[in-house]
């Protein structure tokens, strides 16, 4: 093929090409508005230029301790200031930062440490426990540096030697941090739920991370200087990437440790939250606060959320409060939400009914995903654009992961084909909008965390008086979905339903036990397979 006149002569260079990564979104905002309050946590007030000061400390600190290039820092940390400067500060010293769900057990917790190779764990006094109990199953020794927040007054140990602060205080706030050699190193390892064996450790790279932190500010609307109240955990995917989010528009971080809803109205009403993120869970704690905790807010507040499609009355609910809620879709492989329900006005002629369907659609992929289809995974042909035909949700584009850490095996099925494939079965509407319709992996989404329904199962087959067992999800108002568990018995045995959920509480993260048990033979196929279908019809009435 004969060159273009376009490509001789014409090459990369320094001056015309630099990789992607997020990294420099803080560097320009500590730039052009370094008075500018980055980061709010209770008493605290932090600028965009301590906020950078600060990252490159953290960057240099962790340089001097030996971490460099593709090492891994884990974290166990709430939404603190901690938490923001880990995910500028360790990519800055070539690192990968691995944030942890402290609401897993010790022995999930240790295989990560162990998959991810942690050089360095950081942990939050909190989760002193946690972290003590999970080294004692690893094989990984990394450097423990303690976090001390002084929002945090419970009980917790110190496990290492040295305390976030004082390995901060002797990094260099000129740190001349290094760019990436190639926007497609890794930035960030996230852990998936995991529907059989061990979780699979997703990566992210430099340029996913970066188009997707500005593709926040598309999809929320988000102006100049918005604020952001932190009620998404910063352990999910990165908190949808907001953490990098929230610097190209210079906004303001407001952290909290927990999510209760006095404190999100004090917070929202004091600093005028402008956006938050969060699973249903954080809707109903909004909605069905005390009038005595509920403050009116200064302004409409966006509100994006993920998880099953909330009810028309949570949504009429939402609005009446004072919140514009927007409904997106995405996979920890996709960096979060890659998929948003965009509102078509014309809808808003549409009867009550027929608005309903629209907004319990999945929607259309956002605008740094270059593609995304309902595919028959055979054939790999797209399906009929008829809202019913079922296939599979695939992706595709820079705002897919880099592949699963180490599982070369995981990595080629999820990619076969060109595309990332979801797991998701859904349809196609003629006006190419996606909507679910079940989960082939039955995942069950409560609260925002993914629960497989095999490891919940595998736990109650492991009681003595449990002959088979399937847990499928049920609809909740506050939680989205919990886990609902179908039982038989093994003659001449006896258990009650308290007796399996404490043997659950036993065995299993609290969030992951089923709220309810029913005994029951369960509905199988002629060789045997159990029929979930039919249990999940079951659990609505349940």
């Amino acid at each position: 093929m004969a060159n273009s006149p376009y490509d001789t002569g014409l090459g990369r260079n320094p001056a015309n090409f630099q990789p992607l990564t997020p990294l420099t979104l803080l560097e320009r905002a500590a730039s052009v508005f370094p008075d500018h309050t980055a980061i709010v946590h209770g008493a605290l007030r932090r600028s965009y230029a301590e906020f950078y000061a600060r990252t490159r400390r953290l960057a240099s600190a962790l340089q001097r301790c030996g971490i460099g290039r593709g090492d891994t820092v884990s974290a166990i940390l709430a939404n603190t200031p901690a938490m923001l400067e880990c995910h500028y500060g360790v990519p800055m010293a070539g690192a990968v930062l691995n944030t942890m769900n402290t609401r897993l057990d010790a022995a999930i917790i240790a295989f990560q440490l162990d998959h991810g190779e942690a050089k360095v764990l950081i942990v939050d006094r909190e989760f002193s426990k946690l972290a003590k109990d999970a080294l004692a199953l690893a094989k990984a020794r990394p450097l423990i540096i303690d976090y001390d927040d002084p929002e945090f007054s419970g009980p917790g140990d110190r496990l290492g030697a040295i305390e976030y602060e004082a390995l901060v205080a002797t990094g260099d706030p000129a740190f001349e941090w290094p760019m990436p050699g190639d926007e497609w190193d890794a930035i960030a390892l996230n852990y998936t739920s995991g529907t059989t064996g061990d979780p699979k450790g997703v990566v992210y790279h430099h340029r996913g991370a970066h188009l997707l932190a500005v593709n926040n500010v598309i999809t929320c609307g988000m102006g100049q200087h918005p604020v952001y109240l932190w009620t998404l955990p910063m352990f999910h995917c990165n908190g949808w990437c907001f953490p990098w989010t929230l610097s190209v528009v210079a906004g303001t971080h407001v952290c909290l440790r927990q999510v209760r809803a006095k404190a999100m109205y004090d917070l929202i009403a004091a600093h005028k939250v402008t956006h938050l993120c969060g699973a249903p869970i954080v809707m109903s704690a909004l909605l069905n606060a005390p009038p005595d905790e509920k403050k009116p807010l200064p302004h409409v507040v966006q509100f994006a959320t993920a998880a099953a499609p909330p009810p028309e009355a949570v949504l009429a609910g939402m609005k009446s409060a004072g919140f514009n809620v927007t409904h997106v879709y995405g996979l920890t492989e996709v960096y979060g939400p890659a998929v948003v329900n965009d509102w078509n006005s014309a809808w808003d002629a549409l009867p009550p009914a027929e608005q309903a369907s629209k907004k319990a659609r999945q929607g259309v992929r956002y605008h740094m995903l270059e593609a995304l289809d309902v595919l028959d995974p055979e054939t790999m042909q797209p399906v009929p654009r008829d809202g019913e035909t079922l296939g599979e949700v695939m992706f595709r584009g820079n705002v897919v992961m880099k592949g699963y850490l180490k599982n070369e095996k995981s990595t080629g099925d999820g990619f076969k084909g060109g595309w990332f494939h979801s797991g998701d079965l859904g349809v196609m509407y003629p006006d190419g909008y996606i909507q679910l319709k079940d989960r082939s992996k039955d995942i069950i989404i409560s609260g925002g965390e993914n629960i497989s329904s095999i490891e919940v199962e595998d736990a109650l087959y492991k009681h003595p008086a449990v002959q088979a067992a399937a847990v499928v999800a049920k609809p909740d108002d506050k939680w989205g979905e919990t886990p609902c568990a179908f039982v038989e018995l093994k003659p001449g045995h006896s258990a009650s339903a308290d007796d399996l959920v404490k043997w659950c509480r036993d065995n299993l993260a609290s969030y992951k036990c089923p709220r309810h048990v029913v005994f029951v033979e369960l509905p199988k196929t002629s060789t045997g397979k159990i029929q979930k279908f039919k249990l999940r019809e079951m659990a609505k009435g349940v």
